[in-house]
């Protein structure tokens, strides 16, 4: 992977574009070392954290069109014939993790593209579900955007804070560091907002 390596120390807004769309199809590109060290650097003058976040979500909706189309027109058993090959097992995919992606998604329903954007583990997989249910394509687009551009707001937010505490040769330890109690705490509010729909939704139902 000397390829990813020299892309993640020379991010510029094409770099940027180019690697979130990787991360949001099924090629391994860890998107907190792609967008916070680019805020990192935005908040040393070096690029714009504006044009960073909207790069960033550009290149995840491209990627994430793929994953959708992917679904949309080679459906289910070509898909799980890839997530088994040597090629899926490359991109660290399997079977196991596309079920969790689909049952996530008809679990909460469309609104699943948005808060899948954030969740780990889903987050680069929940376009395929998207795909396989025919959702249409406006609204999976508008979710995707909402939900993409949230998560590389918070990884901005994150890199620009390290800016003024970190020197740039811890820059990436602190990254992941930060970055799990991040996904920990996604993950809490996620739980709440879909508890609080869930009961909110059972309470009409129930009137």
């Amino acid at each position: 992977m000397n390829w990813l390596s020299s892309l993640l120390g020379n991010l510029n807004y094409g770099t940027i574009f180019f690697l979130m769309l990787l991360e949001s199809t099924v090629i391994p590109v860890p998107s907190e070392l792609v967008v916070s060290p680019s805020a990192y650097h935005a908040a040393g003058g070096n690029l714009n954290v504006f044009l960073v976040i909207l790069f960033a979500t550009i290149g995840a909706d491209c990627g994430a069109t793929i994953n959708y189309f992917a679904g949309y027109y080679l459906g289910r058993p070509i898909i799980y014939r890839f997530a088994n090959s040597k090629w899926g097992r490359m991109c660290l995919l399997n079977q196991q993790k596309v079920e969790k992606s689909e049952k996530f998604f008809y679990d909460h329903g469309v609104i699943a593209t948005l808060t899948g954007r954030l969740l780990p583990g889903i987050r680069h997989l929940i376009s395929i579900p998207a795909g396989l249910s025919k959702m249409k394509f406006w609204k999976f687009i508008l979710y995707t955007t909402i939900g993409a551009g949230l998560w590389n707001c918070i990884l901005a937010l994150l890199g620009w804070y390290l800016h003024s505490v970190v020197p740039e040769q811890e820059l990436n330890d602190k990254i992941m560091e930060y970055g799990e109690y991040i996904k920990l705490g996604i993950i809490a509010l996620v739980g709440i907002a879909i508890v609080y729909f869930v009961a909110k939704w059972l309470l009409k139902k129930r009137k």
